[in-house]
């Protein structure tokens, strides 16, 4: 038996899995597409299949999974709206069961936040909030240098903080929540709600948009993007005000796709936040992208929540 850990990050769009390290060395990755499973079974079996070949299944220590709605204490995956799978999943059984190893899973947002605490931007901070921007939007909240769990496993739902009264409709079933704005799919949405109104933009041009060449045409100043892109952090921003009121972090840490685009959408983040923080906080909270390498994050979390 090796010390190697297999990570796993379930995501709407991607499953991406590798083989870590206890150091934090990455020895494979690679990602499935999540709509190509049915059941969760059926990406286990595929994931073991795949890394058996490789001769990775039966040689490792154990098993990391990061997932939305992923619930610490019972190992499950409870009502996901932006997964295919719907209920309540066992996820970390079904590994168990399959790879006969522990298998620990919690909040993708939670796990992303040990991964900045153990490896990343995290590691000099006892107080920090670590965001996730992807599909959705979560949370892991750092306090005295504690996760904080939560009753039930489910603290950090920060992505369903309603933002807007009535709304925009959330896979969650409520309107209006922080994630419909703020995500990968916010983004979408604010082009679809905003692109008839610039009929000159340089994102006509191109035959499917999305959100990384949303940014990218930004970056050329077409007015749309920047539009789009300012009302995104805008919006997070005056969100990340209010969170300040319930933890009073030493920073916020943005992880994900959109944290990714750049320093300017942190730093435009950063500038609506302080707008809106409450004086008592001025100029005391940090706004930082992601600490560890963009295409490896998500697992370093993953692999993280194993080690903690």
């Amino acid at each position: 038996m090796t010390d190697n850990i297999l990570a796993v990050d379930v995501g709407g769009t991607n499953i991406k899995f590798g083989i870590i390290s206890t150091a934090g060395e990455i020895i494979y990755k690679n990602s499935f597409k999540t709509a190509s499973f049915p059941e969760p079974e059926d990406f286990v079996e595929e994931l073991f299949i795949h890394l058996d070949e490789l001769g990775y299944a039966r040689n490792i220590t154990g098993i990391g999974v990061g997932a939305p709605n992923g619930n610490y204490y019972k190992g499950t995956i409870d009502f996901a709206p932006n997964l295919p799978w719907k209920g309540i999943i066992p996820l970390s059984d079904i590994f168990k069961f399959r790879f006969n190893t522990k298998a620990v899973l919690a909040n993708d947002a939670n796990a992303a936040a040990i991964g900045e605490k153990i490896f990343g931007a995290g590691k000099h901070f006892k107080n920090f909030v670590s965001i996730t921007l992807g599909t959705g939007l979560g949370s892991g909240i750092i306090i005295d240098d504690q996760l904080l769990m939560g009753t039930n496993g489910y603290a950090g739902e920060f992505g369903h903080i309603r933002m807007i009264n009535n709304g925009r409709k959330c896979n969650c079933g409520r309107y209006g929540c922080l994630e419909t704005y703020a995500s990968a799919t916010g983004v979408m949405r604010t082009y679809e709600e905003l692109k008839t109104s610039y009929t000159g933009s340089s994102l006509s041009g191109h035959e499917n948009i999305t959100p990384e060449i949303i940014f990218l045409e930004a970056k050329n100043n077409d007015e749309l993007a920047n539009k789009i892109i300012d009302y995104t952090a805008d919006i997070l921003g005056s969100a990340l005000a209010d969170f300040a009121c319930f933890s009073d972090p030493e920073a916020f840490i943005l992880f994900g796709g959109l944290a990714n685009s750049g320093n300017e959408f942190t730093e435009k983040v950063k500038m609506a936040m302080e707008n809106n923080l409450l004086t008592i906080f001025k100029g005391k909270i940090a706004v930082r992208r992601s600490g560890l390498e963009e295409s490896s994050a998500a697992l370093m979390g993953a692999a993280a929540l194993y080690l903690s």
